[in-house]
């Protein structure tokens, strides 16, 4: 088997790493990540999703790319230029909500629908609010974080920040988890009760 034989990449992603590259965008998501996410989220039919931290968008494709017509999407940045370039790529796509916010402001005050995957990729969401976050998802939701591997641009003292984290994810009751030493290093946890 080889993993690197990806045969299904979103037709945008080629120009989303070249812009990623052009500014200088030094968090780009994994390809392997977004394959994972793509087929996560192409087992929720008319699924309702949440990305915190849209980024430049790669991860954002390939989940539209998983989506079907019926399913819904919110997309969370703080950095305006990053939604701005977001709206550029994905501007006429009507199955998503891209917002400009912190997520520290704006997950309090969120009272819609629960959703069927949470892609936590921002500190909202994975190192802070995270029960509130986790109490945003359905009865078989999937939470995914990523970047759970030591990586190269962590600050100092992330790492001890990362296996608290775990160890916190590894108490929760209501929630089945798999660490993976995958890509980045993932953890997915489905909500079940």
């Amino acid at each position: 088997m080889n993993q690197a034989n990806i045969l299904d990449a979103p037709k945008m992603y080629p120009q989303l790493r070249c812009k990623s590259e052009e500014i200088g965008f030094t968090m780009p998501s994994d390809l392997y990540i977004g394959t994972f996410l793509k087929t996560l989220v192409a087992s929720k039919p008319e699924g309702n999703f949440l990305e915190l931290g849209t980024g430049i968008g790669l991860s954002l494709a390939w989940m539209l790319e998983g989506m079907d017509k019926n399913s819904s999407i919110i997309s969370i940045d703080n950095d305006q230029e990053l939604i701005q370039i977001a709206k550029e790529f994905f501007g006429e796509e009507k199955r998503l909500q891209l917002i400009c916010e912190d997520g520290e402001k704006w997950l309090p005050k969120y009272n819609g629908n629960k959703f069927d995957l949470i892609f936590a990729d921002a500190w909202p969401g994975k190192y802070s609010l995270l029960d509130k976050t986790l109490k945003l998802l359905n009865v078989g939701g999937f939470y995914v974080i990523d970047d759970m591997i030591k990586q190269p641009n962590w600050p100092e003292g992330h790492e001890q920040k990362a296996n608290e984290l775990i160890e916190i994810l590894e108490t929760k009751k209501d929630f089945t988890i798999t660490k993976m030493d995958w890509s980045t290093g993932i953890i997915v946890a489905v909500k079940t009760k």
